[in-house]
């Protein structure tokens, strides 16, 4: 904690009150976001926490997810963030699965507070027995590494378009994130994409973290990554 003091003066005036500064600002964020753990543990939700920047494929990828969950019979839904529209919640929608867009109204990445509000609000999903609930984070590869969202899984996206040092340039969300996805693997040779360059960078940020290649063109991926996803679920429930 930082402490800033007055001087006593020399003229024998009193010394000004102390101003304490440095109060962890994430104190009051973090107890929200561990209400949520615990509230989803309770439920039996696993909840999954998308990270990735801009153009990376997440909302085609989780629409293709959500659409294929939802044909195997597991219950699932997903909350969407963006700065000031709602079009991915209406492209997500189009699983079938339930969906809600929270506008952040220009911040860059969700809070745990945001997702208690809507979650409290959404009575649709009162007794669905939810198996997996998605948010898709704000687009952002800084702001959303240091916000708790009481998930149990962070998943950072990378994809082939982006070039392969981007876990270099952005260490920390890789560093602080479960799961590494790559995406839009179909397009890796057109692009030039040098797969064990990315691979050897990601290993060099988060050894040992599980990568999966994925295409929304390819249903083979997906299905690899939902596979993963329900055994991640098995193991935490």
């Amino acid at each position: 904690m930082t402490v800033i003091s007055g001087m006593s003066g020399t003229s024998g005036t009193s010394t000004p009150p102390t101003i304490e500064l440095g109060t962890d600002a994430l104190a009051a964020h973090d107890r929200v976001a561990d209400g949520l753990r615990r509230r989803f543990e309770g439920d039996g939700t696993f909840v999954a926490n998308l990270v990735s920047s801009p153009g990376t494929g997440k909302t085609e990828l989780l629409t293709t997810v959500l659409a294929r969950m939802v044909e195997r019979g597991l219950t699932t839904a997903a909350l969407v963030g963006d700065c000031a529209t709602d079009n991915d919640a209406v492209r997500l929608a189009a699983s079938g699965a339930p969906v809600r867009q929270i506008v952040t109204e220009g911040l860059c990445h969700l809070e745990a507070h945001m997702i208690e509000r809507e979650l409290d609000g959404w009575h649709e999903l009162a007794d669905a027995n939810l198996d997996f609930l998605f948010v898709e984070n704000v687009g952002n590869l800084v702001c959303p590494s240091t916000f708790d969202l009481g998930e149990g899984l962070r998943v950072v996206l990378l994809s082939v378009t982006e070039g392969e040092d981007k876990p270099l340039k952005y260490p920390q969300i890789f560093h602080s994130s479960d799961l590494a996805v790559i995406t839009k693997i179909d397009l890796a040779e057109p692009c030039e994409f040098d797969r064990d360059a990315a691979l050897r960078n990601i290993e060099a940020v988060h050894p040992g973290i599980d990568v999966i290649e994925t295409s929304a063109r390819r249903p083979e991926t997906v299905d690899a990554l939902i596979d993963h996803l329900v055994e991640r679920r098995a193991n935490q429930f």
